[in-house]
């Protein structure tokens, strides 16, 4: 009996110990929501654990309003740090709420304090022996009168480039992407890829809602969809086991 028991014990650790996390940090765009059931928004990172095996566990760390320099001040990069193992692989997209200079608690210089403290989650993030990935903000629909997609980031996803190609970081334009994904869709049904309702249209919304920078369930999905088939095209060995987790 204490054979047998021996037996599955080895097993469960094995099994337990061939799993690679991804933790996912960032801003509103990624995050969980409440009640995700009722609620039409969602972040991308919380629909991307289907894309992948049982193998790879997805741990969203992102949270609503966070810039990088918020989330390191409330201990969140802390908590991701303290649980990183070797062979994990950490997503790092923010930009929007560092843009946000009304806000001394979340603002950040792009040239400055924001690349300073991407190269810190990628310095920290390989002390650990895992993997980091950079990704730019995505895109908002941002239409002009005449169907014309006007950027809102200003600075920040080319620093978040300059960041990878100095410090050899597997990089995903997700701005470019998400700006090819709201074209595809137009001026008018890249509505659906957000949140639009008219009062009364959903539950969830007593008042009419028009957000352009959050996502609905189609809209997390697709994104979320983009990411791993870039994933899947990044010429990096440092990858092959995320790669080879993708369903």
């Amino acid at each position: 009996m204490k054979y047998y028991i021996l037996i599955l014990w080895l097993i469960s650790v094995t099994c337990f110990a061939q799993k690679t996390t991804v933790y996912t940090i960032g801003d509103s765009t990624m995050a969980n929501k409440k009640d995700p059931d009722k609620n039409p928004e969602h972040g991308w990172a919380q629909v991307l654990q289907p894309f992948f095996k049982e193998n790879i566990i997805v741990d969203n760390r992102a949270l609503n309003g966070r810039s990088t320099k918020s989330f390191i001040a409330e201990k969140q990069w802390d908590a991701v740090y303290q649980n990183l193992k070797k062979g994990d692989y950490v997503f790092i997209e923010f930009g929007h709420n560092d843009a946000k200079n009304m806000d001394s608690l979340r603002y950040t210089n792009p040239h400055t304090a924001y690349r300073h403290n991407l190269i810190r989650f990628v310095k920290e993030t390989r002390a650990k022996g895992a993997i980091p990935i950079l990704l730019s903000s995505i895109a908002r629909r941002n239409f002009n009168e005449k169907g014309v997609l006007i950027g809102t980031h200003g600075d920040y996803p080319l620093e978040t480039r300059l960041v990878a190609q100095e410090y050899n970081v597997p990089f995903i334009d997700l701005e470019y992407y998400t700006e090819l994904l709201e074209q595809s869709y137009g001026p008018e049904k890249s509505k659906q890829l957000h949140l639009h309702f008219k009062a009364g249209e959903n539950p969830y919304y007593k008042e009419d809602k028009d957000d352009d920078t959050h996502l609905s369930l189609k809209g997390a999905t697709e994104i979320a969809e983009i990411v791993v088939n870039q994933i899947k095209l990044l010429d990096d060995p440092s990858l092959e086991k995320l790669k080879k987790g993708i369903k």
